[in-house]
């Protein structure tokens, strides 16, 4: 079975050093889908400290990550990858569930879920 959420190791490292700037250090990444966004789903990131009810649980590169249940069957197989350039850096996220998606990157929609559009 296909790993929900892949995490690259530049991305491991980039969050890691988020958590360090941030006073986040054994906190818990979370890899969430929120409704908005130009196509109607926007990826979301960010730090907690406990894991909530029917989380699921992935450990990888250092990274103890949590993907709500309800996000698992959008988000699976989904790789998040950190990428440097001359304009700086960012995570990037390929969702192979996503069918669509708009210029930014970060916000799109799967054949299951459409989600709630917002114009951008």
């Amino acid at each position: 079975m296909t790993e929900v959420v892949i995490l690259s190791e530049a991305a491991a490292y980039r969050v890691k050093e988020m958590m360090k700037h941030n006073d986040e250090e054994g906190s818990l990444l979370r890899v969430s889908v929120n409704g908005g966004g130009c196509s109607g789903l926007s990826y979301g990131m960010g730090f907690e400290k406990e894991v909530q009810g029917e989380d699921l649980e992935l450990h990888q590169h250092g990274i103890h990550m949590v993907v709500a249940k309800e996000d698992a069957t959008i988000l699976n197989g989904t790789t998040i990858d950190y990428k440097e350039s001359l304009m700086g850096g960012g995570f990037t996220i390929e969702n192979p569930n996503a069918i669509a998606s708009c210029g930014c990157g970060s916000s799109f929609r799967t054949a299951v879920k459409q989600g709630t559009p917002e114009n951008c």
